[in-house]
């Protein structure tokens, strides 16, 4: 079964069990996916229906901030509640002890050796990581672990 079809049979379910939030919420991501189909002028693949919906969700944690932000904490609990529905369609999300063996591995494999080197690092992973991790959170431990690295090639000079 595709990640469409899957989405499809979840909106159906939805609406037949009359759950309002999950029905709208899947009506959102099948809108967004619909729209990225007719943009591309052809069906999505998986991975990017995956693109899709890891921006669905990106959007709503954006949102929550805001929200919360404003002192608006039931429009928040909300967006939260939806984030928590289309999670169900993205992979299993990566540990931080998980990410860190493939950022380390990221930036053997491109022999990246100081900060001037994240965007290569990060076309590497960016493939290996999408709908898996926060790209922030990735760009941040690739910026960490570069910088790390830089300092002791610095001390041992």
């Amino acid at each position: 079964m595709t990640l469409s079809e899957r989405l499809q049979a979840a909106l159906q379910t939805a609406i037949r069990e009359r759950d309002e939030l999950r029905r709208d919420t899947l009506r959102m991501a099948v809108a967004a996916a619909y729209n990225a189909e007719k943009q591309a002028r052809r069906p999505l693949t998986d991975d990017e229906l995956l693109g899709v919906l890891t921006r669905e969700v990106k959007t709503r944690r954006e949102s929550v901030k805001a929200f919360r932000d404003g002192g608006r904490e039931e429009m928040a609990q909300r967006e939260e509640r939806e984030v928590v529905i289309l999670g169900e369609f993205l992979p299993q999300q990566l540990g931080e002890a998980e990410l860190r063996v493939m950022v380390v591995a990221a930036i053997q494999e491109t022999g990246a050796s100081s900060a001037r080197d994240l965007g290569k690092v990060m076309s590497v992973l960016s493939t290996r990581t999408r709908g898996r991790a926060d790209g922030k959170q990735v760009s941040g431990m690739v910026a960490q672990e570069l910088a790390r690295r830089d300092l002791s090639s610095h001390e041992h000079a």
